[in-house]
C-alpha cells in the first residue's frame, strides 16, 4: 500500500515543477493529479519498507543457515574421507 505522505510529497514536486499557468488551475487540478498518481502507482508492482525490511531479515537469516549447513557438510565430508582413508589402509 502507499504511504499517504509520500503520494503528498511527489504530487509537491510535480506541482512545483509545472509552470505557473497550470499551477493556477487550482484545487481541481491538484486532485486530478493525485488520483492520477494513485492510480498509476498502483499498478507498479512495489512493497512497502516495512515488507522490504522483513524480507531482508529472513534472507539474512537464511544465509546464515546455509553458512551452517556448508560448514556441517564440509566436516562431514572430511570425516567420511579421513574414514574411508583409515578403511583402505587397515585392508592393505
Amino acid at each position: 500500500m502507499l504511504d499517504p505522505k509520500k503520494l503528498e510529497q511527489v504530487a509537491r514536486q510535480i506541482q512545483g515543477a509545472l509552470p505557473q499557468g497550470v499551477r493556477d488551475l487550482g484545487e481541481d487540478f491538484d486532485k486530478k493529479l493525485r488520483s492520477l498518481l494513485q492510480s498509476q502507482l498502483g499498478k507498479l508492482d512495489l512493497v512497502s519498507r516495512e515488507e522490504f525490511d522483513i524480507q531482508t531479515q529472513v534472507l539474512l537469516r537464511t544465509r546464515e543457515k546455509l553458512m551452517q549447513m556448508e560448514q556441517r557438510v564440509s566436516a562431514l565430508e572430511a570425516r567420511f574421507t579421513d574414514e574411508n582413508s583409515a578403511e583402505e589402509k587397515s585392508t592393505d
